[in-house]
């Protein structure tokens, strides 16, 4: 026992003696619990929605106040028709769209069904099935309140919903396209993360110094197995996504695979820096561990970026995963093309410069 305790004492000794070890085991915890804290929530607030009220009546401007005055609605827009509609759930200015038909407040009151249209992204599902639970809170509440004014009449207020890009909800095909980016970013990020380090570790990296390889080069050849693999990785998937999961790729697959190469350029990149930095394999796979998993998190990949702080959408412009959700969700459901992403192209090849030109002047000042 006595040994053991030793044992354990020379450990902490160890560990709480390192500078660096003590930021690990203190300032990323309570940093990724504030991130994750805001960022990791299920909760909607301010749902963009517009709408399209064709109704003169009473009742349709009494179910649009409603959605208006709610907390968890937000109105973007108002339209005459359904011709605008269309656009602005593409390009996600509007979550939902209510449509009120012009026999609404006539049905209602003649006592025939009054149905209400609402058109909704589908492509979140997680996201869409929240948005339309709260539409349907307000609908039976307007029903309710109809009823009691009109002698306890039942309310024939309808709902009919149509959900764009995913017509079922199935969460399978917003998670799978997600989960290819994912592992790709986890095995990516973990094989360059470890290139210089392990030669670091094992002492070879020092012969690399007497070569007449620079830098550059040097770091170059650490970043082509990284490249491969992570391809090799992204091509399995996509392929048993479709196969196997069902997931429709209906988008160029030309496009997809640009979106890929420029995104694992800028984790390669990181990794690099990451592994540049570390002094042992044990810091350069927590190094990794701290960058992936709030990485993962503010990238949309389970819940929307819209629904985080501002603060933090700030800086999900800074991770890589944030723009390859887009690619992957767009070429998967929404049938995008290189015209369509190419917002997300050219971040992703900014991030990717400067994460290999960062990683490039931290290893020539390693080897200086």
């Amino acid at each position: 026992m006595a040994r053991l305790l030793a044992l354990i004492r020379k450990e902490f000794l160890a560990l709480l003696r390192d500078k660096a070890s003590r930021m690990v085991l203190i300032g990323p915890p309570l940093i990724q619990l504030l991130v994750f804290s805001y960022a990791a929530t299920f909760d909607l607030n301010n749902i963009p929605f517009v709408v399209i009220n064709e109704d003169p009546g009473l009742a349709g401007r009494e179910m649009v106040a409603r959605f208006e005055g709610s907390p968890s609605f937000r109105q973007v827009a108002a339209l005459p028709s359904t011709a605008g509609m269309a656009d602005l759930i593409d390009h996600r200015a509007a979550l939902l769209a209510i449509h009120v038909g012009r026999d609404f407040s006539r049905d209602l009151m003649i006592g025939r069904p009054a149905p209400l249209q609402i058109v909704i992204d589908g492509r979140n599902s997680n996201t869409a099935a929240i948005a339309l639970s709260y539409a349907s809170e307000i609908v039976l509440g307007f029903d309710a309140d109809w009823a009691a004014a009109h002698g306890g009449r039942a309310a024939p207020a309808t709902l009919e919903v149509r959900a764009w890009y995913n017509p079922n909800l199935l969460s399978r095909w917003f998670v799978v396209p997600g989960i290819v980016g994912l592992l790709t970013f986890v095995v990516t990020m973990l094989v360059s993360g470890l290139s210089v380090v392990r030669e670091r570790e094992a002492g070879t990296f020092d012969q690399l110094l007497v070569t007449p390889y620079r830098p550059w080069e040097i770091l170059l050849g650490k970043a082509a197995p990284g490249l491969l693999i992570g391809a090799a990785e992204a091509s399995v998937i996509v392929v048993v996504a479709v196969t196997w999961f069902g997931v429709p790729l209906i988008g160029s697959v030309v496009a997809l695979a640009l979106g890929l190469a420029l995104f694992l350029v800028s984790a390669i990149g990181i990794g690099l820096m990451i592994s540049s930095l570390a002094a042992t394999q044990q810091q350069g796979l927590l190094g990794a561990f701290l960058f992936l998993v709030p990485a993962i998190i503010l990238s949309g990949f389970a819940t929307p970026i819209e629904n985080m702080p501002r603060l933090v959408q700030y800086v999900t412009y800074l991770n890589p995963m944030r723009y390859l959700m887009v690619i992957l969700r767009g070429t998967f459901l929404e049938g995008d093309g290189f015209v369509a992403l190419l917002g997300q192209y050219w971040p992703l090849a900014l991030l990717g410069a400067a994460s290999m030109t960062a990683a490039t002047a931290l290893a020539r000042r390693r080897m200086g």
